[in-house]
């Protein structure tokens, strides 16, 4: 783990689609009425290989996921995608959260549950299969996919990392 260097993004003059992976309700009981506030978690993402998530709370369901948006613009990390897919096997956890992703060939398409696919889809992967066990926690299922694509490595970077040729890489 002291190896992996995950990819920071600056936001500026990238064009970004966001999407909404939940919104929580939270109300809150006092001796003058309920209060109700939103939480909403957001992915935000190029489709090239950029992905960042954020948590937004607010009185409103709108403002909530417009700060969502703001806070994943911060947290923003570059993926490696070759082909439309990923370029290896790939596990990743967060709290109770566990999360499996392996290359699929053209054709097979996102074959992932609900927060995954939407991470995935935002990222630009078109075909992997993915598998969520544990927690289906939007918030930890998101997390741990976040992680899992941050530890993904390219061939050129394990190439420039081992100080060997491309070629080698591919043949072992």
């Amino acid at each position: 783990m002291s190896n992996v260097n995950i990819k920071r993004v600056k936001s500026a003059d990238i064009e970004f689609k966001d999407r909404l992976v939940a919104v929580n309700r939270v109300t809150k009981v006092t001796k003058g009425g309920r209060t109700f506030s939103f939480s909403a978690i957001v992915v935000v993402g190029d489709e090239k290989g950029i992905v960042g998530f954020g948590l937004g709370k607010a009185k409103e369901v709108s403002a909530a996921i417009a700060k969502g948006i703001d806070d994943a613009k911060k947290n923003l990390i570059r993926v490696p995608v070759l082909n439309g897919t990923i370029p290896h096997p790939q596990e990743g956890k967060y709290s109770g959260s566990l999360v499996f992703m392996k290359p699929a060939a053209p054709g097979t398409g996102v074959i992932a549950g609900g927060a995954m696919r939407a991470v995935l889809e935002t990222v630009g992967v078109k075909n992997v299969l993915a598998k969520s066990k544990g927690s289906s926690n939007p918030h930890s299922v998101v997390k741990a996919t976040i992680k899992a694509l941050s530890q993904l490595r390219d061939p050129y970077t394990v190439a420039q990392v081992r100080g060997i040729g491309l070629e080698q890489v591919f043949n072992g």
